[in-house]
C-alpha cells in the first residue's frame, strides 16, 4: 500500500484516564492506528494524558506527549509539531470533544490542520442532542419522545409533559456519564444538575423511558466513496435501562428475526451514510419485544468499547481499517490483516457465539 492523502504528519489524540479500566478499548484502537499509519510511512504525533497505556510506549509513535488534554496544550503541540492532519475518533469522547473545541476556536484553520476520519459537523450531529434528533427525523428513524433542556427547570417541565419515568442524557459525555433514569422530581433535580454540569455545552436530553425494550447494537463501516458494511451486530442480555458497559453482550444477536435484523441493519447503514462518517461507527437501538417498533438510542461516530468487542469477535480489525479509510483508502483496497485473504468490504459471517 502507498500513502493516499497528501499528508505526512498525523496528530492522534488518546482518551486519557477516565475510570480505571474504562478507556482500555481506546488504547487498543489507538495503538492499532499508530502501527497502521507508521507502516504506511506517516509520521505520528501522539497526545495522551495517561502514561499507563501501550500507545504511549516510546516505539509506538514518532513523538509522544503525555500532557493535559485541553485545547491550550494541544495548540502548543500543534504549533510546535505542525501536523498536516488530526485523527480524533480513536480517542473516545475526549478526542471528539477536543476536535470540536479546536475547530470552534479556529485553531485547526490557523495551523491548516485537516480533520480526517470524521468531519466536525458529523461530530456535532452525532453528539449534540438537537442536531442528532434533526438528523434522525430527516431519515424517518424513530426516537423515543424527547426534548432538550438547558436548565433543571426546563427539564422538570418536559418531564411533567412526557410523564415519569424519564431518562436524562447529557450531550458530549461518554459511557452514560451524568445521565440516568429519573422516577420522580427529586431524582431529576439530582441527576439533571449533575448532567448539566458535566455536559460541555450544558445540554441534556429528557427522554421518555423505554426501559425493558431489547438493546441491540450495530458496528458499521463506511469509506469516502459511500461503500458501507456491517461488521457485527450485538445484543445486550440486559434490556434498555442497564447501561451497555454494565451489560452482558452477545454477538451475533440471538433473538432477532431476520426481518428485525435487516430493519435495524438498514437503519444503521442509513445513519452512517447521512452523517458522512469515514471509518467506524456504533449505532445503538431499542427494540420493543412484542412488535416491530424500534428507536435509535444513540450513535457514536468513533470507535467505542463495542468496536473492541466486535473486532475480537469477528476477526475484523476495525481500528486498522478505520485508520486506512481515514487517509483515503476504500474498503475494497484494504486487505484484512487477520485473514490475510479477504478484503475489508466482506462482511464477517459468524458461525459461533461470543459473549462479553
Amino acid at each position: 500500500m502507498k500513502q493516499k492523502k497528501d499528508i505526512k504528519k498525523v496528530l492522534i489524540i488518546g482518551s486519557g484516564p477516565i475510570i480505571i479500566g474504562q478507556a482500555c478499548e481506546f488504547d487498543y484502537s489507538g495503538t492499532q492506528a499508530c502501527k497502521a499509519l507508521r507502516k504506511l510511512g506517516y509520521e505520528i504525533v501522539l497526545v495522551n494524558s495517561n502514561p499507563a497505556t501501550i500507545m504511549t510506549d516510546p516505539e509506538i509513535a514518532d513523538a509522544t506527549y503525555i500532557e493535559p488534554l485541553n485545547i491550550n496544550r494541544l495548540e502548543q503541540i500543534i504549533a510546535k509539531e505542525r501536523p498536516d492532519a488530526l485523527l480524533p475518533n480513536l480517542g473516545g469522547q475526549s478526542g471528539l470533544n477536543l476536535c470540536s473545541e479546536l475547530s470552534k476556536a479556529g485553531i485547526l484553520d490557523k495551523y491548516n490542520v485537516e480533520v480526517i476520519g470524521v468531519q466536525v459537523d458529523a461530530i456535532e450531529r452525532g453528539e449534540d442532542r438537537i442536531e442528532f434528533k434533526k438528523t434522525m427525523d430527516s431519515l424517518g428513524i424513530e426516537m423515543a419522545r424527547s426534548e432538550v433542556a438547558y436548565s433543571v427547570d426546563e427539564a422538570l417541565a418536559i418531564a411533567d409533559k412526557l410523564g415519569y419515568p424519564v431518562v436524562l442524557r447529557p450531550a458530549y459525555t461518554m459511557g452514560g456519564t451524568g445521565g440516568g433514569i429519573c422516577e420522580n422530581k427529586a431524582k431529576l433535580i439530582e441527576i439533571g444538575t449533575n448532567g448539566l454540569r458535566l455536559s460541555p455545552i450544558h445540554q441534556i436530553l429528557v427522554e421518555k423511558c423505554i426501559a425493558g425494550w431489547k438493546e441491540i447494537e450495530y458496528e458499521v463501516m463506511r469509506d469516502h466513496k459511500g461503500n458501507v458494511i456491517t461488521v457485527c451486530n450485538m445484543e445486550n442480555l440486559d434490556p434498555v435501562g442497564i447501561h451497555t458497559g454494565d451489560s452482558v453482550v452477545v454477538a451475533p444477536s440471538q433473538t432477532l428475526t431476520d426481518h428485525e435484523y435487516q430493519m435495524l441493519r438498514t437503519a444503521a447503514l442509513d445513519i452512517i451514510t447521512e452523517l458522512g462518517i469515514e471509518g467506524g461507527c456504533n449505532c445503538q437501538f431499542a427494540l420493543k419485544p412484542d412488535s416491530y417498533d424500534y428507536a435509535v438510542i444513540e450513535v457514536n461516530p468513533r470507535v467505542s468499547r463495542s468496536s473492541a468487542l466486535a473486532s475480537k469477535a469477528t476477526g475484523y480489525p476495525i481500528a486498522k481499517v478505520a485508520t486506512k479509510i481515514a487517509i483515503g483508502y476504500t474498503l475494497d483496497e484494504i486487505t484484512n490483516d487477520v485473514t490475510g485473504k479477504t478484503c475489508a468490504c466482506f462482511e464477517p459471517a459468524l458461525d459461533y457465539i461470543v459473549v462479553k
